[in-house]
Order: C-alpha cells, then sequence, then structure tokens
C-alpha cells in the first residue's frame, strides 16, 4: 500500500525526535509536509532542512507542520537537528516503514555503484489527512518556497 493523491493518507508511527513517537492521526486538522531525506548531516540534506527552518512561522501561519524523514538513527537525527538548530521534528525510519507508505526507496547509483536509497521527496497533506501535493525527485534550491507556496494556497483555499 502506498500513498495517491486525493486519497487519505494511511496513519503511521515512527520514533521521533525529542525522545518521542509521532503518529500522523495526531496532526489532523492541520496540514502536514513530510520531507524525505537521504542522509543526515549531508550538505544537500543540512540546505534542505535549513530552507524549511528559515521558513517554519511562515508555514506556522499557514496550519502546516513540517516533518522531516530519514533511515538513519534517532542518534543522528537528534545530532542533526540540534547541530543545525531545526525547529520541526525529525523521524528516524530505519525499518523503512513510512519510506515504503511514501514509496521514496529508490535504486540509486553513487560512484557508479547500485544501492536502495530514499529519493529527496516531499508530500503535502491536507487538514483533512488528504495527500494534496507530491513532489518527487526533489532539487533543493527553491524547493521549501514552492512547498510553503502550496501549502499557503491549500491553506487559503479551506
Amino acid at each position: 500500500m502506498s500513498v495517491s493523491l486525493g486519497q487519505p493518507v494511511p496513519d503511521f508511527t515512527a520514533t521521533a525526535t525529542g525522545d518521542t513517537t509521532l503518529s500522523l492521526s495526531e496532526l489532523r486538522g492541520r496540514q502536514v509536509v513530510v520531507y524525505f531525506y537521504p542522509k543526515a548531516s549531508t550538505p544537500g540534506c543540512t540546505t534542505e532542512g535549513g530552507d524549511f527552518r528559515d521558513r517554519k512561522d511562515d508555514f506556522d501561519a499557514a496550519n502546516t507542520v513540517i516533518v522531516g524523514v530519514s533511515r538513519d538513527g534517532i542518534r543522528a537525527q537528534e545530532n542533526f537537528k540540534a547541530k543545525q538548530s531545526f525547529n520541526f521534528t525529525l523521524l528516524s525510519d530505519k525499518d523503512e516503514v513510512v519510506c515504503k507508505l511514501f514509496d521514496v526507496i529508490k535504486l540509486k547509483k553513487l560512484y557508479g555503484k547500485e544501492h536502495l536509497g530514499i529519493e529527496r521527496s516531499t508530500f503535502l497533506i491536507d487538514a483533512d489527512g488528504k495527500l494534496a501535493r507530491e513532489w518527487r525527485k526533489v532539487k533543493v534550491k527553491g524547493h521549501a518556497d514552492e512547498v510553503l507556496a502550496a501549502a499557503q494556497a491549500l491553506h487559503g483555499g479551506q
């Protein structure tokens, strides 16, 4: 089972920063940005997270929660969040349950070798829990602004 546009996103629960767990159902009534990144503390992932961090007040004004997800362990996620002063929750999805739900594990090439990894992707879930937008094969530059504009439009249209 994976997500599809216009359909309810199945509930999931994952280990989260701050010594907590997060369930999607807890966020019902708010829009949710779920963004997947390949690896904590790498350049592209740091830039992307910083772009979301720097726009958090605008996402808050659009009734939108930001959640970052990677396969890193919770210690790596905690360190990444602390070092970059991220003001949103990061999820550790070592068992790939959330990654598989959103179908973001793809065959990738690095230095000529193939491996399975997270394809940088972002999903916008509306306040009713339905998938409103998706971005796959994300390029970091300008991405957070594009997601923010979509969140603001969706919020304004409710």
